[in-house]
């Protein structure tokens, strides 16, 4: 079964995670979404991951901001694609948040889209191709 996972680092992201969710509804998607700072709460975190390391297909989408450890948090423990999806306030929140979450270490492939709805269509596609290539193997 095909899952969309959105981590938010704290509360105060909801209004960013809505605007992902909203285009998911868009597209007949539905995710799963926790907070979690991998700063704060890390162990949470790792329990979300490992609550859904048996799923088939599934994207997380995470969003953090300020010094994103989340999204390579989530990329270095898990087998499964990851978007980063920071949120900001104004021009300097942006290139701050911006910068966190493109300087990720060697073996965190974190993909970075910075439109909210551009972030659902992104796991959509992934969720599709990957429906796609388990049909061809049957």
């Amino acid at each position: 079964m095909e899952k969309i996972v959105i981590i938010m680092g704290s509360e105060s992201d909801g209004p960013h995670a809505e605007k992902i969710t909203t285009k998911l509804a868009d597209l007949n998607y539905q995710a799963d979404i926790f907070v979690a700072s991998a700063h704060k709460q890390p162990r949470r975190v790792l329990e979300i991951i490992e609550n859904h390391a048996k799923e088939q297909a599934l994207v997380y989408i995470t969003i953090a901001g300020r010094s994103n450890a989340l999204s390579g948090f989530v990329a270095a423990n898990c087998k499964f694609p990851v978007i980063a999806c920071p949120p900001f306030t104004d021009k300097v929140d942006m290139l701050v948040n911006i910068h966190s979450t493109l300087q990720m270490p060697s073996s965190t492939p974190v993909l970075t889209v910075l439109d909210p709805g551009n972030a659902a269509l992104a796991a959509v596609r992934i969720l599709n191709l990957t429906t796609n290539l388990t049909k061809s193997m049957e």
